[in-house]
């Protein structure tokens, strides 16, 4: 597969700035890969696909405020810093990003806060954008995650050119976010209702959630045309004995298993038994997926609408088949749906 057969024109208006006001009510495009046909509903008619026994798995990440805005020391310079991960806890060490990079050196200081009251130090340069910093802070560990929650803002995606709004703090994360680490929401739950939720759980729907915290390297551009010689970035993840048993006992039954989102797939795929069974994992992956693959747990996806060339669309692709998805989003694009991390849902049988 090439990265070329992934491009295609996509209408800047079709590009999400706000996602619909009540989650459920994005538009869902079903997809049968079985027969070939496309069909468009509401995300909340969701629960006439699923019955009882039937189980999603769920990313249960949950995004923190990683963009920041500081001053560089002596010039003043607005400096954006968008974090990554941290480092080490009690040395205040993050990895992060910052924009302008060109200006940003070892040793420089930046200064965050209307009263300058959090200080970070530069002392290593890891990428043309990346940066270690150290924050100067002899607070409480406590003390200190507060000020970085409270200068932080919601780390809404670049092609969002509006500023992160209040509500945003809300809207871009999951109902059923739990553990924190991501700098991105796992967007195919964003259209899940605490309301849909119980109403698939009083149908006796299974949920089984794991961990992904996502990375800025799910979004990182394709640069080769050659697919195979593409490097994702690691995520971390955890996946509990307790979500291996609900998963592998529908598995054994013949009944749905649905991956919320292509990281819960990537997480999936990424801890599979001999026997085709998920396993328990704590560690890292950077799995990529693309046409072909077969796929060993999942057996129905739900996911919303990607870039062109991004890796997120080469992983549907192998999943619902080249030939299909680009059916679909071409159906999607004449039919108007909404794309990208605010934009409506696709269901893939």
């Amino acid at each position: 597969m090439k990265l070329s057969m992934f491009k295609f024109n996509l209408p800047k208006e079709l590009l999400a700035e706000y996602p619909t006001k009540n989650r459920e009510d994005a538009r869902m495009m079903v997809v049968d890969r079985a027969t070939g046909k496309i069909t468009h509903k509401k995300f909340k008619d969701v629960i006439n696909y699923f019955d009882d026994g039937d189980v999603l798995i769920l990313n249960d990440t949950k995004v923190f405020p990683a963009r920041m805005y500081g001053n560089k020391e002596k010039t003043g310079a607005k400096i954006e810093v968008f974090l990554l991960r941290e480092l080490n806890a009690e040395s205040r060490l993050w990895d992060v990003l910052v924009d302008p990079a060109r200006k940003i050196r070892i040793g420089n200081k930046l200064y965050f806060g209307e009263d300058d009251s959090l200080v970070a130090e530069v002392i290593d340069n890891t990428t043309s954008r990346g940066r270690t910093l150290r924050f100067l802070y002899d607070g409480s560990y406590e003390e200190f995650r507060k000020i970085l929650y409270d200068l932080g803002e919601t780390p809404l995606p670049k092609y969002i050119k509006r500023a992160a709004e209040p509500e945003d703090t809300e809207r871009y994360q999951t109902v059923f976010a739990k553990n924190e680490g991501a700098v991105a929401a796992p967007t195919a739950g964003l259209h899940f209702s605490r309301e849909l939720l119980k109403r698939l759980e009083i149908k006796g729907v299974q949920f089984a959630p794991l961990t992904l915290h996502i990375g800025l390297g799910t979004f990182r551009t394709v640069e080769v045309e050659d697919l195979t010689k593409h490097k994702t970035e690691s995520e971390e993840v955890l996946i509990s004995s307790d979500t291996c048993k609900i998963v592998n006992a529908a598995k054994d039954k013949k009944r749905k298993v649905c991956a919320v989102g292509t990281t819960a797939m990537r997480a999936i795929e990424t801890s599979v038994s001999t026997t085709g069974h998920l396993n328990p994992y704590v560690g890292w992956t950077n799995k990529f997926i693309f046409p072909p693959y077969d796929f060993s747990i999942a057996n129905c996806m739900i996911t919303n609408f990607h870039m062109p060339e991004s890796t997120l669309l080469m992983m549907v692709s192998a999943f619902g088949g080249y030939d299909l998805v680009m059916k679909a989003y071409k159906e999607a694009i004449k039919e108007k749906y909404r794309f990208y991390s605010y934009g409506d849902v696709m269901l893939i049988l």
